[in-house]
């Protein structure tokens, strides 16, 4: 896997300061002003959208909301969590309200999140840290034996555990 080693697919860097390579960041370098980068990593994007928004929707928002339409695939009216609001996470609740989810839980350690998180179908909110019993156990009680499905968009080991763990049986 090319992409982690820092290095592009032939093993070499493109990159260099004062004569010292420099690692391809997941195999794109996308932090430089001029990169060099395999075909089947570019999208082109209108001239017209604003940059600002462009790059914070990237990946991460088409993740979110194809990891929840592809393989959660909640159904009209049932109820998901969301573990992690960030982009990623914002693309899951979108997915879970394009799907038609009825309850959309949104569940993140920043409860900062939650205002812009509505935007994007969250209904309820729940930080960890606010509760003195592990949050899988808050959102069973909240729905009454766990949520339908659950999609956990951290990559903490932790929350995927509690992602699992707070779907009804």
């Amino acid at each position: 896997n090319t992409e982690r080693v820092g290095m592009i697919h032939d093993g070499e860097s493109r990159f260099s300061i004062k004569g010292k390579p420099i690692h391809h960041f997941l195999g794109t370098s996308t932090f430089s002003e001029y990169t060099v980068v395999h075909s089947g990593q570019v999208a082109k994007i209108n001239r017209e959208a604003p940059l600002d928004k462009v790059c914070i929707v990237s990946c991460g928002l088409s993740t979110g909301l194809g990891a929840t339409l592809n393989v959660a695939k909640p159904k009209k009216g049932q109820s998901v969590a969301v573990f992690g609001l960030g982009a990623v996470g914002l693309g899951a609740a979108e997915g879970a309200r394009i799907a038609g989810a009825s309850r959309i839980i949104g569940v993140d350690l920043n409860s900062n999140r939650f205002e812009q998180a509505k935007k994007f179908g969250v209904t309820e909110f729940v930080n960890p840290k606010e509760h003195d019993k592990p949050v899988q156990q808050v959102i069973a009680e909240m729905t009454n034996g766990g949520v339908d499905r659950s999609v956990e968009c951290t990559g903490s080991v932790q929350a995927m555990i509690q992602a699992f763990e707070c779907v009804h049986d």
